[in-house]
């Protein structure tokens, strides 16, 4: 089997039976097709792991973090233990390599106080009843309240939704499933986009707007909503389910003046709620099962988190610090 071949049908493995997200097989076909063209389309069988430390020695003199590095050899070795099971290899080279040891980096999170700012700002503009406006508002409540993953908010339909019990059903990593809760400001943010601006953007999708100055030409088709995005409860301007890169677009530029740099993007106000949540004394295996970590030494890094925040409040208010 050539190496190619190997590859593609590893990729198909972690897709149809393991169940790995989209992302994370089209970040293993990334690291894989760079192992290809870096040794060639050669036997698997005649790959050694002097192939894979050359590989590896090009990409960190080219600049390649340690994280990706060890990401790529993590993928190296599951593409060979793969092999090694199928039977396709009676030994494993990959079982050889050295991964460099990724830094312990602690998240970047936001304090509750710039929060509640951000989140009054985005409050004060929904009021006048823009339809982006009030959808931008629910998106950040939304996020923040639930401590949900972008892809997993961009993901929900409007029948994972549960007004009554203010819960979200989830699709994480793997497709796995979880139910989480979210707040009251979340869910009065989110009745006002699904009422007053939800049907404005639906409508969108359905007849096209005419560039400034032109007339409306008949002859232009409307745009056609992406697949399931009758369904979906976030919608772009022109009316198709909102994606993750608009996400992190909206929440960088919204954060940015209140939170500064280091917390840009959708992930910091995940890392904020996890946070808060231990702060406010949360037991850390309930946060494990709202973030929807497979394990609890995940979840533990907010901890470190919180506990950085301690030691900073004490240093600038204790007299014997």
């Amino acid at each position: 089997m050539r190496t190619s071949e190997a590859v593609e049908a590893y990729l198909a493995h972690v897709a149809d039976v393991r169940r790995l997200s989209s992302a994370t097989v089209r970040a293993y076909r990334a690291d894989l097709a760079a192992l290809v063209a870096a040794i060639g389309d050669r036997s698997l069988s005649d790959v050694e792991v002097d192939d894979l430390r050359e590989w590896q020695w090009a990409a960190t003199k080219a600049g390649q973090s340690k994280a990706t590095a060890a990401r790529r050899a993590s993928t190296v070795r599951g593409l060979f233990g793969w092999a090694v099971e199928q039977g396709h290899l009676t030994h494993d080279p990959s079982q050889r390599m050295v991964s460099p040891k990724r830094g312990r980096t602690l998240p970047a999170v936001a304090t509750a106080d710039a929060l509640e700012a951000v989140l009054r700002d985005a409050a004060a503009l929904a009021e006048g009843g823009d339809a982006l406006a009030l959808r931008d508002h629910a998106l950040l409540e939304v996020l923040y309240g639930s401590g949900a993953r972008v892809s997993e908010v961009c993901g929900l339909d409007l029948d994972d939704v549960d007004h009554e019990r203010r819960t979200l059903r989830l699709r994480g990593k793997g497709d796995k499933e979880r139910v989480v809760p979210y707040g009251l400001p979340a869910e009065r943010a989110l009745q006002a986009y699904l009422v007053r601006s939800r049907p404005v953007l639906q409508a969108r999708a359905q007849s096209p707007t005419p560039d400034e100055g032109q007339s409306a030409r008949p002859a232009v088709r409307p745009v056609r909503p992406a697949p399931g995005a009758e369904r979906a409860v976030f919608l772009g301007a022109k009316g198709a389910r909102l994606g993750p890169r608009a996400v992190h677009t909206l929440v960088s530029r919204t954060l940015a003046p209140r939170v500064g740099v280091e917390a840009l993007g959708p992930h910091a106000l995940r890392h904020s709620a996890a946070t808060h949540l231990l702060d406010g004394g949360a037991d850390l295996r309930a946060v494990q099962e709202i973030l929807g970590h497979a394990s609890l030494g995940t979840t533990q890094i907010y901890t470190h988190v919180s506990a950085e925040r301690l030691r900073e409040a004490y240093r600038l208010a204790h007299p014997r610090a």
